[in-house]
C-alpha cells in the first residue's frame, strides 16, 4: 500500500494485492475501500497485482483543503488522468488493466477515454456510468434535487423517513433499502454520501466513444451484472453492450451488493 499524491486534488491511498504480475488498476464502490476486491481470491487475483485506489471521503484518502464550495461543484474530469500519471510516476509508463464496481466505474470508463492504446483488459461489475442512475443525477444536478439532498443530509430524521417511503413506494427494494439506511445512519455518514456524490458528478464518460475505442484497440471487456440489481441493471446498458465487439457479458444471480465470496465462486464455475 501507500499514496500517491495528485497537485489539484489530493493524496490518493492504494492497496495492493493479488497475486499475479499484471498490473490492474481499481475502483471500489460506495461506502467500501481498494480492498474491496480481495474476495476475489480464486477468480481475478491469481492474474493481477492490483492496485486498489480509496475514494475521496473513504479509507484514507484525503483531499487537499478544499472548501465545502469546491466539493460541490464536483472534480473535474481531467483529473481522473493524474491518477494514472501519478502512478507512472512510482511503477514506470506500462500497459495495465482496469477493474470497477458501481460508482467506480466512471473512473474506469474515463481511463478508457484516455489510455485506451495501453489497457489490456477492463472488468466491470454492476457499473455505474454506463447509463448511471437517474436519482443520483437530480440530487446533484436539479436544483430542488439539491436542496432536498442538502437539507437530508442535515436532518436526523429525513433519511430514514425518506428511504421508508422509498421501499413503500417500490422505487427501491429491501436489499437496496439495507444498504441505504447502513450508509446514511450517522450524521458523518450522510456527510460522506452527500460530498462523494457531489465529488463525482461531473465524472460522465462519453460511452460511444469509450465503446469504439475498446473495439478498436481489441480491449478484453467483461461486464457483469446482479440479475435483481435495481440501481444499474444489465437492461439500462443494453445500448452500450449492443455496441461492443467480442465483448463478455455475464448476469450473475444476485442483487446490487456484487463483490462477494459467491461472486468469486461464480466467475470461477463460468465456462471458459
Amino acid at each position: 500500500m501507500g499514496f500517491l499524491h495528485i497537485p489539484g486534488l489530493g493524496k490518493v491511498h492504494f492497496h495492493e494485492y493479488g497475486t499475479g504480475t499484471k498490473p490492474l488498476l481499481a475502483f471500489h464502490g460506495y461506502g467500501m475501500t481498494g480492498r474491496q476486491f480481495h474476495v476475489l481470491e480464486k477468480s481475478v487475483l491469481p492474474n493481477y497485482h492490483v492496485y486498489g485506489f480509496d475514494h475521496f471521503f473513504h479509507g484514507h484518502s484525503a483531499l487537499d483543503n478544499w472548501t465545502e464550495e469546491q466539493i460541490l461543484a464536483g472534480m473535474p474530469k481531467t483529473l481522473v488522468r493524474e491518477y494514472v500519471e501519478a502512478w507512472f510516476k512510482v511503477y514506470g509508463r506500462q500497459r495495465f488493466s482496469v477493474l470497477a464496481y458501481s460508482i467506480g466505474a466512471n473512473f474506469a470508463l474515463i481511463l478508457i477515454e484516455e489510455y485506451a492504446d495501453l489497457i489490456d483488459d477492463i472488468i466491470l461489475m454492476a457499473p455505474d456510468g454506463i447509463t448511471g442512475f437517474k436519482g443520483f443525477g437530480y440530487l446533484t444536478n436539479k436544483s430542488l434535487g439539491k436542496y432536498v439532498f442538502k437539507h437530508v443530509t442535515k436532518s436526523k430524521w429525513l433519511a430514514p423517513a425518506l428511504l421508508k417511503n422509498l421501499k413503500r413506494v417500490r422505487f427501491i427494494d429491501e436489499s437496496l433499502y439495507k444498504i441505504a439506511h447502513s450508509e446514511t445512519d450517522t450524521q458523518q455518514k450522510r456527510l460522506d454520501v452527500y460530498y462523494t456524490l457531489n465529488l463525482i458528478r461531473l465524472l460522465k464518460p462519453d460511452m460511444h466513444k469509450v465503446a469504439e475505442l475498446i473495439n478498436q484497440h481489441h480491449i478484453g471487456c467483461h461486464l457483469i451484472f446482479g440479475r435483481y440489481d435495481q440501481l444499474f441493471p444489465k437492461s439500462a446498458a443494453a445500448h452500450f453492450i449492443s455496441l461492443l465487439t467480442g465483448a463478455k457479458v455475464n448476469e450473475a444471480p444476485f442483487g446490487h451488493w456484487l463483490v462477494t465470496a459467491a461472486l468469486d465462486e461464480y466467475l470461477l464455475n463460468l465456462p471458459r
